[in-house]
């Protein structure tokens, strides 16, 4: 039977002057509500609750947290409350925006501007659903990105990482910027710290020293993950995750069905950022960003018949020995 995960606050709770209003989001690590501050005026409050270190009971304030978890609890609070620190320097419209934080409850609280949009995953699963040649047009993924690297710019500037980039957590607000959202601090600390807390990355967006405790990370983590973003802006899905192409690398293939789709800079600058070595990639966020905005030298490379049917081909050959090793693995058993 799975853990019951911790309850979260009622409406019209008060936490450091805000107002419950209602949860808006949960995920592992925490818990962001819908509040209002003393003059009324809509924030969202993220509440620091990892569901695998603290439990809470309804109608309670603070987590109760088992003591053989209790250094753990406090390393990622820390981290949390660090974390919180350091975005409140940051001022950048493709950033999100702390306003305040503050512990309480025995836990802590950071306050963030409340953004009212969608998710670029939202915006790509509706244009997928359109089932046009291009999921988005390249003027829009270059503009779209080129306002989310000003802002993680700025956020590598000041030493951080993001660790967890994905469509997701890239948010279209109604008044159309591109805001980058949840950052990953607390998670990392846990993910390293904890040997019984199962690695925190999202598949297909992760690079591949993610998956290695003894990996360093840079700005170069965050690069594949950008280059992930814009590959699923192109194709309408994720590329697959880290270990799958280090055993078998398919995005190559993949990215050249879309040539004469997209301009092969676009192509090459995704191949670039999702680069399996983290030394073959942009270094820094300006080293792509510098390639990202080469406009005038924008080629289409036409496949021909035979390629196209070459790739065809080879892509049908490629799962049906995938789906035969899944029936064999399947049906043959060790005596």
């Amino acid at each position: 039977m799975s853990k019951a995960k911790p309850a979260a606050l009622p409406p019209d709770t008060m936490i450091g002057g805000y107002r419950i209003i209602r949860k808006v989001a949960a995920g592992g690590f925490g818990v962001v509500y819908l509040a209002l501050d003393a003059d009324g005026q809509q924030v969202a409050v993220k509440e620091y609750l990892p569901a695998s270190l603290a439990t809470r009971a309804p109608g309670e304030l603070a987590p109760t947290v088992p003591s053989e978890k209790l250094s753990l609890y406090r390393l990622g609070l820390k981290s949390f409350f660090e974390e919180g620190r350091a975005l409140a320097q940051i001022s950048h419209p493709s950033v999100v925006s702390v306003m305040n934080f503050f512990r309480e409850n025995e836990t802590v609280y950071m306050v963030m501007n409340y953004l009212e949009g969608a998710a670029l995953q939202d915006f790509i699963i509706t244009a997928r659903d359109l089932k046009q040649q291009k999921v988005f047009r390249e003027s829009t993924i270059r503009s779209l990105f080129d306002e989310i690297l000003r802002g993680l710019r700025i956020v590598h500037q000041h030493k951080m990482l993001h660790l967890d980039i994905k469509p997701a957590n890239i948010f279209i607000t109604d008044d159309n910027r591109a805001v980058l959202i949840d950052f990953g601090a607390a998670r990392e600390v846990l993910s390293k710290e904890g040997n019984f807390i199962r690695p925190m990355y999202t598949p297909g967006f992760a690079a591949p020293e993610m998956y290695r405790r003894d990996s360093s990370m840079g700005p170069w983590t965050d690069i594949y993950a950008i280059g992930a973003c814009i590959y699923a802006c192109m194709q309408g899905y994720p590329p697959n995750e880290a270990p799958q192409r280090v055993e078998k690398d398919r995005i190559a293939t993949a990215l050249t069905r879309l040539r004469g789709v997209y301009s092969d800079n676009l192509i090459e600058v995704v191949e670039w950022c999702m680069a399996l070595d983290p030394l073959s990639r942009p270094q820094s966020v300006f080293a792509l960003q510098k390639e990202l905005s080469r406009e005038g030298e924008r080629r289409y490379t036409k496949l021909s018949v035979a390629e196209k049917v070459r790739l065809q081909f080879d892509t049908m050959v490629t799962d049906t020995k995938k789906n035969t090793k899944s029936i064999a693995a399947s049906v043959i058993k060790p005596k």
